[in-house]
């Protein structure tokens, strides 16, 4: 089965969805700013290396404990920030489709049935706790769990902002970096962006 396969930050959502709904929270639930020095404390250890990104991302999602109905303010998140999906997907869009991200499940998964989007492959954080179940659904990372959910899949076109998702992108017909609302065949663009760096370097 051949199928499209999406990156979803900055790729077919304008931004990061997992910034934005903190700091939605941030503005409508304050009291979750309890939790900063706690996060800037952990922050350390992470930019450094000390700490691996997923126990990073736990204890920064840890907060969400704090939220009464967690469910209801990401449906309330979406409402405000469904516009930010890119026209360009909305015109590419197949019934088939598959995103990919390291973003919380839970917090995917809403906007994907709005969109109508059946196929959903993200990290799977308890909403309640900021616990993982398993990895960050990044680099590697994702094409084990594509491999493990969907190992019938042959990957037409796949698209992403990040070059971290090399992995994905080598097992497709066709890749293509996304840049905003633009995007080009991978291999050619990074060749490009290497070119442009080796001449600024002489």
């Amino acid at each position: 089965m051949e199928v499209n396969v999406y990156d979803f930050d900055k790729t077919i959502f304008d931004g990061d969805s997992t910034q934005k709904f903190y700091l939605y929270l941030l503005k409508n639930n304050p009291k979750i700013a309890f939790y900063l020095p706690k996060q800037f404390f952990y922050f350390m250890p992470f930019s450094f290396g000390i700490m691996e990104k997923t126990k990073f991302k736990e204890k920064f999602y840890s907060c969400f404990s704090s939220i009464e109905n967690i469910e209801e303010e990401v449906e309330k998140f979406w409402d405000i920030n469904i516009k930010g999906i890119k026209k360009w997907y909305y015109d590419n869009q197949r019934e088939d489709d598959i995103i990919i991200s390291a973003s919380p499940e839970f917090l995917l998964k809403p906007i994907c049935k709005r969109l109508n989007i059946k196929y959903l492959i993200a990290s799977k954080v308890d909403s309640k706790t900021g616990k993982y179940d398993g990895l960050n659904c990044y680099g590697e990372e994702k094409v084990i769990r594509l491999k493990k959910e969907k190992p019938e899949v042959i990957i037409n076109e796949f698209y992403s902002d990040s070059f971290s998702d090399e992995p994905l992108a080598m097992l497709a017909k066709k890749s293509y970096i996304v840049d905003k609302d633009n995007f080009y065949p991978w291999w050619e663009y990074k060749r490009n962006r290497a070119e442009k760096g080796n001449k600024m370097h002489k």
